[in-house]
């Protein structure tokens, strides 16, 4: 055969060869309903998208494409719906089959939530993914003993502890009925009657008084945008309050301030020793100072750091 004749018949294989889809593009395709189902069922989102990114080979799976059913659930003896039979740990096994993909997560969120074995689970923090993925496997939603590990490598690889973060980009408008059928469209901003707190994890923020304004103290995984969208402010608010710029993040532990912070610092508090590993900013933060202030009762330059040992005043100009 000519190298002419080669090139054209592997080209032809290649064109009738079927594209997989990626990982990236199947999370992008499928993340919406992920939320969605956090939001009405209280099931990480990065767990139920981890899942199914597992159990459908990322949507190419040939059980999937036939039947949407993309969390591999067999038919049990409560199924009344329609059924596929495919190979899995035995030949021609029942599974379920679905319409469209959103009915498959829906009967996942069912699944998980209408059997008791599943109950203790709902007791860890919606965000702890690590828990839920080890807990699934002691439930026994899985053979396979490595299935927590999947879990979590797939969840850390494509950052989807970020879909738990209630990402509102993700998230379906209320139905709007038009003859038959619904349409649905995409927010830019959140949806009226969400229940934020619940979506987040059940713990709603404790807001404490700092320096006489609204803080709390940020967990693993915060980020001001997504702040700002659960108090009802501005981005930008939500990064002046806490002299922070676009694109910075909260470290755990740190205070985040919902309202502009004090020119100086409480009564009692007269000076700071700078410890290791402490900022101008981290200082600011703790004490609820505006960073401008602390920097101009220092008689500090704008984005000057000072060494550990160095005594700030927090009340007044230093001498």
């Amino acid at each position: 055969m000519s190298l002419f004749l080669m090139a054209v018949s592997t080209a032809s294989v290649c064109a009738s060869m079927p594209v997989k889809q990626t990982r990236q593009e199947y999370i992008n395709k499928y993340a919406r309903y992920a939320v969605q189902e956090m939001i009405d069922y209280h099931i990480p989102a990065s767990i139920t998208m981890a899942q199914a990114c597992l159990e459908s080979s990322d949507g190419n799976s040939d059980l999937t494409k036939e039947s949407n059913n993309h969390f591999g659930i067999k038919c049990k003896n409560s199924w009344t719906g329609p059924t596929v039979h495919h190979d899995d740990d035995e030949a021609g096994e029942c599974f379920r089959k679905y319409r469209t993909p959103e009915e498959s997560f829906r009967d996942h969120s069912a699944f998980i939530t209408g059997s008791n074995r599943y109950s203790f689970l709902f007791a860890y923090d919606i965000r702890d993914f690590k828990k839920w993925a080890f807990g699934l496997k002691q439930a026994g939603y899985a053979t396979d003993p490595g299935y927590p590990v999947k879990l979590i490598k797939i969840i850390e690889d494509f950052r989807l502890y970020e879909l738990d973060q209630l990402d509102w980009k993700y998230v379906k408008a209320p139905q709007q009925k038009t003859g038959h059928f619904s349409l649905f469209g995409f927010l830019k901003r959140k949806p009226a009657g969400q229940n934020l707190g619940i979506a987040t994890g059940f713990k709603p923020r404790t807001i404490e008084r700092r320096n006489g304004k609204k803080a709390f103290i940020a967990i693993e995984g915060d980020d001001y945008a997504r702040i700002a969208d659960e108090f009802g402010k501005k981005d930008w608010q939500i990064y002046q309050f806490n002299d922070a710029r676009s694109g910075d993040v909260p470290e755990a532990g740190e205070p985040v301030f919902l309202q502009a912070k004090r020119l100086r610092a409480p009564r009692g508090n007269d000076f700071h020793v700078v410890q290791q590993g402490e900022t101008l900013r981290s200082v600011a933060q703790w004490y609820g100072v505006k960073l401008s202030s602390l920097r101009k009762m220092n008689r500090l330059e704008e984005e000057a750091e000072v060494p550990a040992g160095t005594v700030l005043s927090l009340r007044k100009m230093a001498k």
